[in-house]
């Protein structure tokens, strides 16, 4: 077994084949010996793909077999995990989700009783246990029972965060046939919504095909066809969410976190700046200077932008994927949270309207090379980027970033013209493939 199980959102793979029922079982022993209480108590929760209920017994019974109790709370958006570990509070939370993956995919994750994600120094131990095929501690097996009104629980939560009257207005959703397909349509029906809910037949292997929040074309058509005021579109674990407004138009994680933070600052209690990653769109950060809204950008992932957060003490953050955190509600992503946070900042307006951000054009390229980690010497890159960057300066700018599993450089331009991102774009990428291409 490799030394570095976990990637940068817990264990995931092809279920069956790299996901196993044999390592959901060592994973749930793993983590029930290394948790620090004597007798863990453990949620699990598990999107809706087809290997999920295998997954489930596996874990549940490598849990209680270290002498752990698993608690079982059946489908549930991810977030949902986090929530719950805290109000009842119990020692982990465990994930079965493999995301906007494809069905075939599944993964694990843990929480902590935090209910943010489980620091390295846990996982670590697992990775350590597991690798050195160490046997449980436990002289008394646990038990494995079902946590009745989970789903009741998570709702309670998120209408006592969210108490807002939404009598008469149009909602569309795009549940992926994923996690949220109870969760969103019954939080918006229970704040008064008329909602017209897709992607919510999940049959195991329909999980974000052709629908949620990375394809997100079928909400927009659905929004146009039945005049509704807003579309919400989720992933298949309901972590993320990106909007359509009235005419059909997408709009990502960064307009609505440029629209929460607008709304939120205007009002008082946004709490300090805004966390987004290096992804965000330079008109991001253009509206946030002209709203006098500080930002700090990070690395790729939402598990530094939380903790960022987590340093400046502030509120809000997320990624252009629709991964936005508040920590109001939970220390993790949470999309029907953030969809009803963005519903509270819009208040009667259009969401066309709304926005108060331009999106700058922009182009990404994956350029192949023979070592990404040669591009940290690729002098001629780095001097033709500042030259670059120093040219859009103020108007847009440059990132070049090798991929962090891949042999792959990628490019990302924006400029105020499509035709003068595409021309930056075609020379950096003419350099990198001189310079490192495979």
């Amino acid at each position: 077994m490799a030394a570095k199980l976990f990637g940068t959102d817990g264990v995931r793979g092809v279920a069956g084949d790299e996901v196993t029922a044999e390592l959901a079982l060592a994973l749930g022993s793993a983590a029930s010996t290394e948790a620090p209480a004597r007798r863990p108590q453990i949620l699990i929760v598990r999107d809706t793909r087809e290997s999920g209920p295998m997954l489930e017994s596996a874990l549940a019974s490598g849990v209680a077999a270290a002498g752990g109790d698993a608690w079982i709370a059946g489908v549930l958006p991810t977030p949902a995990a986090s929530v719950l570990v805290r109000r009842h509070g119990l020692d982990l939370a465990a994930v079965i989700s493999a995301s906007h993956n494809p069905w075939r995919d599944n993964g694990i994750k843990f929480f902590g009783p935090d209910g943010g994600k489980v620091d390295d120094a846990l996982e670590r131990g697992i990775e350590a246990r597991l690798e050195a095929g160490a046997p449980s501690e436990a002289t008394q097996a646990g038990r494995v029972r079902v946590l009745e009104g989970a789903l009741g629980d998570y709702l309670r939560e998120l209408q006592t965060q969210f108490p807002l009257e939404l009598s008469g207005r149009r909602i569309v959703l795009d549940c992926a046939n994923g996690a949220t397909y109870r969760a969103a349509p019954a939080i918006f029906e229970r704040l008064g919504a008329e909602v017209s809910a897709i992607g919510v037949e999940p049959d195991g292997r329909n999980i974000n095909e052709g629908c949620g929040s990375t394809k997100p074309q079928a909400l927009s058509q659905r929004v146009v066809e039945t005049e509704g005021e807003l579309g919400l579109a989720f992933d298949g674990d309901g972590d993320r969410v990106i909007a359509v407004d009235s005419e059909g138009t997408v709009r990502d994680g960064d307009e609505l976190i440029a629209l929460i933070a607008s709304h939120l600052e205007e009002a008082g209690e946004l709490g300090g700046g805004v966390a987004v990653t290096v992804m965000s769109n330079y008109g991001f950060h253009q509206a946030m200077s002209a709203a006098a809204i500080e930002v700090e950008t990070t690395p790729v992932g939402d598990r530094h932008v939380a903790q960022v957060l987590s340093e400046r003490g502030w509120r809000l953050g997320g990624e252009q994927s629709g991964h936005l955190i508040w920590t109001e509600f939970a220390p993790t992503g949470d999309g029907i949270a953030a969809a009803l946070l963005a519903t509270q900042a819009l208040g009667d307006r259009r969401l066309a309207d709304a926005i108060p951000m331009r999106k700058l054009p922009q182009m990404l390229q994956n350029v192949e090379v023979a070592d990404r980690a040669a591009v940290e010497g690729a002098t001629a890159l780095w001097d033709s980027v500042e030259r670059e960057n120093a040219a859009l300066e103020g108007r847009g700018r440059v990132l070049v970033r090798p991929s962090g599993t891949e042999p792959l450089v990628r490019v990302m331009v924006e400029a105020p013209e499509p035709e003068e991102c595409d021309a930056v774009c075609k020379r950096l990428v003419e350099i990198v493939e001189r310079e490192l291409g495979a």
